[in-house]
């Protein structure tokens, strides 16, 4: 809703919200309250939808690499019946900074997983690389949720990483029932909803924005310009400044003991 011209303040601040009094703020925000509850009951309507999906069963029985060595992939279920695992890309023979940032930050923020256990839901990161470089690296990070590797295996336990599953065990049988990527991984991020609500939102290249506000955060786009790639910022030199550049790391990396402006990312072949 454009506030009524006469309401709006004659010191208003380019490249900012129109500053409006407060009756004109309530009647917009109520306007998009609105629409922000049929997005609130459409999302409970796919989410109905999403648990009465049909399940593909799979061999459970295959085994994943991890601490203790090879376990079958019903041991991620512990106690539970419920399993939700984050497939993590891998950067085979990459440092640690060379390995993949969105996936470095979204296993930062699903550390914890006290109150899906509460729920009766376990939880695990699985990744396609080698569980000798891959034990490091959540040393490194000191990340606490299980870690395991299932390089070699076929889809949907192994395969192509970047996934968010879910999983059913019935006694010894275990079915998917689940799984998406892309963009919809982004459940696990709250930062991201958190910054949704702000003025100038993420401050990536693909945002709709009013004309005259503040440029995308620049991470190798040309300069003004709108190309900023999604997760633009995941990403940033010792500065706090976004880079993808043999400089960077994952931004969670930078809160570890000892991490240093890197030298080289080490990523010339494929994630996996």
């Amino acid at each position: 809703m454009d506030p009524n011209p006469a309401s709006v303040s004659d010191d208003s601040i380019p490249g900012s919200p129109p500053i409006v009094d407060m009756s004109t703020w309530a009647e917009a925000s109520a306007a998009l309250l609105e629409r922000e509850k049929a997005l609130t009951r459409e999302s409970d309507a796919i989410a109905a939808a999403r648990r009465r999906l049909p399940m593909v069963e799979v061999d459970g029985s295959v085994e994943v690499i991890g601490p203790d060595g090879a376990v079958p992939f019903t041991t991620l279920f512990g106690d539970n019946d419920e399993l939700i695992i984050y497939q993590h890309m891998w950067y085979d023979g990459a440092p640690h900074q060379g390995q993949c940032e969105g996936c470095t930050t979204a296993a930062w923020q699903l550390d914890d997983s006290v109150y899906l256990a509460a729920r009766g839901v376990s939880f695990a990161i699985v990744t396609a690389g080698d569980w000798s470089e891959v034990e490091r690296f959540v040393d490194f990070m000191g990340y606490r949720a299980p870690w395991f590797s299932v390089r070699g295996l076929d889809a949907p336990i192994g395969g192509a990483m970047g996934n968010l599953q879910c999983y059913l065990r019935r006694g010894d049988r275990v079915f998917l029932t689940y799984s998406t990527t892309g963009r919809g991984i982004e459940r696990v991020s709250p930062f991201l909803g958190l910054l949704d609500i702000t003025p100038y939102g993420r401050r990536e290249g693909w945002e709709e924005v009013p004309e005259g506000w503040p440029d995308p955060i620049d991470a190798g786009a040309p300069v003004g310009g709108h190309g900023a790639p999604i997760s633009s910022c995941w990403r940033t030199d010792v500065d706090g400044v976004p880079d993808w550049g043999p400089t960077s790391r994952p931004v969670p990396q930078w809160t570890r003991e000892g991490a240093t402006a890197a030298t080289t990312l080490g990523r010339e072949g494929p994630c996996h």
